[in-house]
């Protein structure tokens, strides 16, 4: 995605004014930088700069998923209602699902999960304790007919998850799949930029008995939530973890799991005051994932039979894991904003640099633009060049509202000087520096991330 582009021919429809439908800080900025468009109530259309930020959400989860040895696959958004029927959950899901006929008068629905349907496959495919333990992942749109969705891309209708299914012999080794997804969400979240916090939940009408939901911390968050600083000390070592090791596993799922994290739901008075007050965290919470281990519920439910060790029969333990890679989008944003606009993590953000001319025309100033502009796309770094004929004032204020991590301003008087000026949008840090020594800067900083 290290693709140049400039602003005077870039659909960026940014806005001065914030939208009057917009509520919360996530969907008035996405809103006003251009990044979505809504289509209909909780339907959004993904606009250029939005959809970067998806995709580059979206690839950090796909990277840490392979690399703990899931498999990637694509189940279709629509589904027959034959399998929810016999097994009761077309009913039981109740008015979030969205049914349809075709033409043919064959009852369908939009997928709004996927334990059934996966179970179901594998029922096809798998027929010996030999050919488990397998996790399967797809990165799917989905739609739930939400009663009032709102808050822009955090409670829409149709939305963008990942959701992973684990297929295990017995509750030991899924144990030890529910650990090892923890460790990859642990790692994923940790890539983007942002503090996950693992708190135990409730499954819901998921099922199963052990589950845990992650919260980032954001003003905004729909849970009170309270957590124990070390669950964010025990997640610094999450790199050096090897997933093949299940006493490895084991220590660094005590480690995260022990410290005392809750929501308002499950919150515990007495706990909560055991934990050292310098280590007290508390805030409201935005839920982005969670994972769930049900045992044999889905396997039973659709007749998913191995035969183990000894020839008998055996129902797969099942898990599942999800994580919404589009509210995440609008999660990020609650988390890391400012008065101005956006603050982007630089491993979502849509372009790692934005380009201002100070003044186009400029003989001197638009060819040191378009040498840098070159040379950074030479580097591999992605940049957005504003060559549009506005004011200055009107430059930085989009950029600051873009919320790109670094800015190089280019003028006639930093040019009477050799220098360029480089501002770090997260701190406001601004620095005055030859173009060698900015190139440095912003290419030292890309290879530390």
């Amino acid at each position: 995605m290290k693709v140049p582009m400039r602003l005077s021919r870039y659909t960026l429809p940014t806005l001065k004014e914030n939208p009057a439908e917009a509520q919360i800080a996530s969907h008035r900025l996405m809103l006003r930088a251009g990044l979505v468009r809504q289509v209909a109530a909780g339907i959004y259309a993904w606009l250029p700069t939005g959809w970067r930020v998806l995709r580059n959400i979206a690839e950090i989860v796909r990277e840490e998923q392979d690399r703990v040895g899931a498999q990637e696959l694509l189940l279709p958004t629509l589904q027959t209602a034959e399998l929810w029927k016999q097994t009761g959950r077309y009913e039981a899901y109740g008015a979030e699902m969205l049914r349809l006929k075709d033409r043919h008068e064959r009852e369908l629905i939009y997928s709004p999960t996927n334990e059934l349907l996966i179970a179901d496959l594998l029922k096809q495919s798998v027929n010996s304790y030999r050919d488990l333990p397998q996790i399967l992942y797809h990165i799917q749109w989905k739609f739930r007919d939400e009663l009032r969705p709102r808050f822009g891309v955090m409670r829409g209708r149709e939305f963008l998850m990942k959701d992973g299914y684990s297929f295990d012999l017995d509750d030991q080794s899924a144990v030890t799949s529910y650990r090892i997804m923890m460790l990859a969400y642990m790692r994923t979240f940790k890539r983007m930029g942002i503090v996950a916090v693992p708190m135990k939940a409730d499954t819901g009408p998921i099922g199963g008995d052990l589950s845990h939901e992650f919260h980032i911390l954001a003003p905004t968050g729909e849970s009170q939530v309270y957590y124990d600083s070390a669950v964010e000390t025990a997640q610094v070592g999450t790199e050096e973890v090897d997933h093949r090791d299940p006493e490895a596993l084991e220590r660094f799922f005590t480690a995260v799991t022990t410290p005392y994290a809750a929501t308002d739901e499950k919150h515990d008075e007495a706990n909560w005051e055991q934990v050292p007050s310098e280590r007290k965290r508390e805030g409201r919470g935005i839920e982005v994932g969670q994972i769930f281990n049900f045992g044999t519920l889905y396997s039973e439910l659709v007749g998913l039979q191995v035969a183990g060790p000894d020839g008998v029969a055996v129902l797969p333990n099942m898990g599942s894991y999800g994580i919404g890679v589009s509210r995440l989008v609008g999660a990020i944003i609650e988390a890391s904003h400012d008065e101005t606009g956006i603050i982007w993590p630089d491993a979502v953000a849509p372009f790692q640099v934005a380009l201002i001319n100070l003044k186009r025309g400029d003989a001197r100033v638009d060819a040191a633009c378009d040498s840098l502009y070159a040379r950074l796309q030479s580097l591999g770094i992605s940049v957005l060049y504003d060559d549009r004929e506005e004011r200055p004032g009107t430059k930085f204020a989009d950029m600051d509202l873009i919320g790109l991590p670094w800015q190089i301003i280019v003028g006639p008087r930093g040019l009477d000087k050799d220098q360029v000026e480089l501002k770090r949008r997260a701190s406001g840090e601004r620095f005055e520096l030859s173009v060698e020594d900015a190139l440095n800067r912003l290419s030292g900083n890309r290879a530390a991330g």
